[in-house]
């Protein structure tokens, strides 16, 4: 489930990409086709939701919003230093123009024939190239940078292919399926009820989360807040997420592309006897390090074209980590899961804690209560309603 606080940062955004430059480039760059979504129709675009948008209106809404998280990690900035300042308070003020809107124009357009002027079209330069998470791009060499050491490198880059004298995908993921326990017992644990807390990035207080999953890939997650619960459903096909008005500009956003791929994935985690199937094209990395542990690293296809990187703590062999991303056509949308206090839940280790971390938004879930194989009514993984506020 995506956390709610990336409504109250990526929809702000929404507008912005009014501005932006010509559409026949952009549109090839990184822009998968929605595929269909078999409870309701095409997942909506985002031109057919936002008013004037006037370049990526063919893109799903959904990648639309992933979008705005890519223009502002790439710059540093939140939505109101994009946005006039009256647009924190009306949804409607985000489509006004303004000079930096124009400004980011014609960098677009500058990105865009870099591009196709260089690298055949191929998205090789994108916004946080040059930027680097900055409203200017820096001209001067950092001295203390060049003689510093250099962080790890952060796994999630693409693998081409596994590296010589390393295991093989399988061998990895044999020692996974080993560390959370015996075949029989994975293979017996068919849905799982979850009850913990949430907490994202700019919540004052830990709310309330409830979560409903079956080894089927069906899950149901909501997140029980002041304003309404905010409700994330996956069907086994679909998916769908429901907000309350005060934390995104669309009742009802549908899950498409890699970004539903990616939540799939994340809800095989809790089942990991099929997470074998879960990707194609398996391929080793060269080991790294997360923090203080030492990881060994492996690298999947998503069914839509997505990558997704799995980091195993080489001593556990517990999954650690959870890297995905799907490319857009400004950048890559890339989300990440770190996973902790793995407890024995009928005889497998499930992670208890768990933060997701993306673009413009980081949420953390803590479970204190796990109920193994309970009954569940195919009525939870339907279609969610909008959201409406609690009675007081």
């Amino acid at each position: 489930m995506r956390a709610i606080d990336s409504f109250r940062t990526m929809a702000a955004l929404t507008a912005a990409i009014a501005i932006w430059a010509t559409a026949a480039s952009l549109a090839a760059q990184g822009t998968a086709p929605a595929r269909a979504n078999a409870a309701g129709g095409a997942a909506p675009r985002a031109g057919d939701v936002f008013t004037n948008v006037q370049i990526l209106k063919d893109i799903p809404v959904d990648q639309f919003m992933g979008t705005m998280g890519f223009f502002s990690a790439s710059l540093g900035l939140n939505c109101t230093d994009c946005h006039v300042d009256e647009s924190g308070g009306s949804w409607a003020k985000y489509a006004d123009d303004n000079v930096r809107k124009r400004t980011t124009r014609r960098m677009m357009q500058m990105v865009s024939g870099i591009n196709q002027a260089n690298f055949g079209g191929r998205q090789v330069v994108t916004c946080f190239t040059c930027h680097r998470g900055n409203k200017a791009p820096t001209v001067m060499p950092s001295l203390d940078l060049l003689y510093s050491s250099p962080p790890p490198e952060e796994p999630g880059d693409p693998i081409l292919r596994t590296a010589p004298r390393l295991p093989s995908p399988d061998q990895v993921l044999d020692k996974y399926l080993r560390a959370v326990g015996p075949a029989d017992r994975i293979a017996a644990l068919t849905s799982l009820a979850l009850k913990g807390s949430y907490i994202g990035f700019d919540d004052a207080d830990k709310m309330p989360v409830d979560i409903t999953a079956s080894a089927q890939g069906q899950r149901v997650a909501v997140v029980h807040q002041l304003t309404g619960d905010s409700t994330t459903v996956l069907d086994g096909t679909n998916g769908w997420t429901a907000a309350p008005a005060t934390d995104k500009p669309v009742s009802l956003l549908v899950l498409t592309g890699e970004e539903l791929d990616g939540q799939k994935l994340e809800a095989q985690v809790l089942f990991p006897g099929r997470i074998k199937q879960a990707l194609t094209n398996w391929r080793t990395g060269y080991p790294t390090s997360i923090g203080d542990r030492d990881v060994e690293v492996v690298q999947g296809t998503m069914p839509g074209g997505g990558t997704a990187t799995l980091c195993f703590d080489s001593e556990t062999g517990l999954l650690t980590r959870l890297v995905r991303y799907g490319e857009s056509p400004v950048g890559r949308i890339v989300t990440r899961v770190d996973y902790s206090d793995y407890r024995d839940v009928a005889g497998v280790k499930i992670p208890f804690k768990w933060t997701v971390t993306w673009l413009d938004g980081r949420s953390h879930y803590e479970m204190n209560e796990a109920r193994p194989n309970v009954p569940v009514d195919a009525k939870m993984f339907t279609r969610p309603a909008p959201s409406t506020p609690p009675r007081r």
